[in-house]
């Protein structure tokens, strides 16, 4: 039973609730690898962890010895498939960097808890919530870097040669057509999602684009939403 007591039912249990907690935030905000991804991560890192330290008891002695940093090592570089997956399947150059990040985070607070470091646990768990939340609220309070990249989705009336005045006031705007993507389409309406590649400031692109005869709807996803 070495190994197999409240101490290390305590170290789980502590992976569950940090990796988990990190999970709720990439839910909430609507990211992926949630809840579910996260918490499965950081516990199964924890018993590996665990196991490392315990689970080999019975075959030490005097010409056996082992390296317990070795078990922790292969979970760096195993978590690696999940996170590039994550940014593999997202439909644009970059997506997905934060939420794979966020998966290899999870493995990294699991394997303290797993190992008993819980207030490093604690600490890495805390300053993710100052990145995720933090860093945007410095980053909209930057000066204009440049360009930057938005997502538009526009609505407009099917069969009636629109897209192509749609296209010309965006370009005339400043703004580069980067990939399209069509929508299903309503009744009588066509839709597109546009990434466009211009000015950080999308209002009067907004504003133009809406005035136009035969568009009834101009809603702009904005890469914060995207990470």
């Amino acid at each position: 039973m070495i190994g197999q007591g409240y101490l290390q039912v305590g170290e789980l249990l502590l992976a569950f609730s940090l990796t988990a907690l990190v999970g709720l935030e990439r839910t909430i905000r609507g990211k992926g690898a949630g809840m579910r991804t996260q918490a499965i991560v950081g516990v199964a890192s924890a018993l590996f962890l665990i196991v490392s330290k315990y689970g080999f008891f019975d075959v030490l002695g005097t010409n056996v010895t082992l390296d317990p940093s070795r078990m922790a090592a292969q979970i760096v570089s195993g978590v690696g498939f999940l996170g590039a997956g994550l940014i593999i399947t997202q439909h644009s150059r970059v997506r997905g960097l934060t939420t794979a990040a966020s998966v290899w985070e999870s493995a990294a607070i699991g394997s303290a808890a797993g190992a008993g470091l819980w207030l490093l646990a604690l600490v890495v768990t805390g300053l993710h919530f100052v990145i995720t939340f933090g860093f945007n609220w410095v980053q909209k309070h930057l000066p204009d870097q440049g360009r930057h990249l938005s997502h538009v989705d526009v609505s407009y009336r099917d069969g009636q040669g629109l897209l192509r005045d749609v296209l010309s006031t965006i370009t005339r705007a400043g703004w580069a057509i980067q990939r399209s993507q069509p929508k299903r389409p309503e009744a009588g309406q066509a839709r597109l999602v546009l990434e466009l590649e211009g000015p950080a400031d999308t209002g009067d692109l907004v504003t133009n684009l809406s005035a136009m005869d035969g568009v009834s709807s101009v809603e702009v996803i904005t890469d914060e939403e995207r990470d």
